[in-house]
């Protein structure tokens, strides 16, 4: 899966005034699990994001994500897209640099069975269509409500949004990018320089 491919299906998915206009799935949080929050450490070269991942309500997902964290494979990996939404937006990172890395698709857990919606600070994963994520996730400055009924959302960050904010203002290229993705692919990339569980 390349860059081009998996940046392409979200970004369609994420332009199509359909998506923008569609009504939020129903959280169910009073029958959600309680939270276990697992917090990870993103050390990119524009500074520091810990994120405290959900692994009570979303466990699928999580256990998908610390795979790659625990395995090194997201490290020397790169936030390289930053697209604009709002008054906010997304940053945009993975698994780019080599297919091989790639695991599994993980099973797509709804906001309606979590209860984790996205809001400003929330990661979530990119997909081709619901029960195809691997390791391309994003994370929003802003609410986008209309998001909860197609990706699954799993934690939230809780220190370092400034350089979530800052990537989100980093330059792009003008000509990189196909279709409406154009103009929204970071250059230069901003590295991952590490990613672990805090306390690890």
């Amino acid at each position: 899966m390349t860059r081009g491919h998996i940046a392409a299906a979200l970004i369609a998915a994420l332009s199509a005034p359909a998506i923008a206009q569609a009504p939020s799935a129903p959280a169910t949080q009073s029958t959600s699990p309680k939270a276990d929050l697992v917090p990870v450490a993103i050390e990119t070269s524009l500074g520091r994001i810990v994120i405290a991942l959900d692994r009570g309500r979303a466990p699928l997902t999580t256990a998908n994500f610390l795979a790659y964290v625990d395995s090194g494979k997201l490290d020397g990996e790169n936030f390289y897209r930053a697209m604009p939404y709002g008054a906010g937006g997304l940053v945009q990172a993975g698994i780019t640099s080599d297919g091989r890395k790639l695991g599994a698709a993980v099973a797509h857990e709804s906001v309606s069975e979590t209860g984790i919606t996205h809001q400003a600070g929330t990661i979530s994963m990119a997909n081709f269509g619901p029960g195809t994520a691997k390791t391309d996730f994003f994370i929003l400055t802003t609410d986008i409500p209309a998001f909860d009924a197609n990706f699954a959302a799993f934690g939230q960050v809780t220190e370092g949004i400034d350089v979530v904010k800052a990537i989100l203002a980093s330059p792009v290229s003008a000509t990189k990018g196909a279709g409406p993705m154009k103009g929204q692919m970071l250059e230069p990339a901003i590295r991952i320089v590490k990613a672990k569980q805090v306390g690890q």
